[in-house]
């Protein structure tokens, strides 16, 4: 029987079956790409929440310690064990560590108070109380652990931003708010020496001079300072003032 002639082959099929050819200077598969834009941040960089704390933590203290002018970033960053130039990747220059600083010291500042009246139950009608209450806490805010916040934004404002002053100017405010009532109820009682709005910025002038002053291994405990300025704003003893504020001691 007579063999079937060989079909011919399309050159399309014949470069199909032909080996592929090899590549000259292949590229790996496994070749890293070229980064582009910034170059990567390390482990701390990346790490924005914690060091970004550190970071306002530390300059809160040397802020209050150096003052802003003579504070470099460079002296923020070894506080934290960071290189010099590091906290630019978290803020962008040492005036809006500033801005941080004093707008974390006023949100805390706030909470802290609210928190402390929460926690008397009293109301305005026991005003001598809730008086004591408000600076004793205002006391602890200033001379208190971590109260480097609010001393730097009483000292080092001028160095503070317009836009950020505003702000400021808003949550300083609202802390002040809570203490109108208590002022206005102690007026009426007859307690209060002089109008409430002058009374209030007196108050506030007093307390907060203390950061100039207070040493807290040489003079007296935040309690003892309450009551002395409780006997000064509302001429009350002591004594007395121990047994209206049991509840609050409590």
């Amino acid at each position: 029987m007579d063999k079937p002639a060989a079909r011919s082959r399309s050159p399309s099929a014949t470069r199909a079956l032909a080996p592929a050819k090899t590549r000259i200077n292949p590229e790996p598969d496994t070749a890293e790409k070229r980064p582009r834009g910034r170059p990567r941040k390390t482990l701390d960089e990346r790490d924005d929440g914690n060091r970004r704390v550190d970071l306002i933590n530390a300059a809160a203290r040397l802020f209050r310690q150096k003052g802003f002018d003579a504070t470099s970033t460079r002296d923020i960053a070894a506080a934290v064990g960071m290189h010099s130039g590091s906290p630019f990747y978290h803020f962008e220059s040492k005036g809006a560590l500033l801005n941080a600083v004093v707008e974390e010291g006023m949100r805390s500042a706030l909470q802290r108070q609210a928190t402390a009246l929460q926690a008397t139950g009293l109301s305005t009608a026991e005003a001598p109380a809730m008086l004591r209450a408000l600076i004793r806490n205002h006391f602890d805010v200033l001379l208190g652990p971590g109260g480097d916040f609010v001393p730097v934004m009483l000292y080092e404002s001028r160095s503070i931003g317009a836009r950020q002053r505003k702000l400021l100017a808003k949550l300083q405010s609202d802390y002040e708010a809570l203490w109108e009532p208590v002022l206005e109820a102690l007026a009426k009682a007859g307690r209060l020496g002089g109008p409430v709005k002058l009374s209030r910025l007196l108050i506030f002038g007093a307390l907060n001079w203390s950061v100039q002053w207070f040493d807290a291994k040489k003079d007296a405990s935040l309690d003892d300072l309450t009551d002395a300025a409780m006997a000064l704003f509302i001429g009350k003893g002591r004594e007395a003032l121990a047994r209206s504020t049991r509840k609050v001691r409590a």
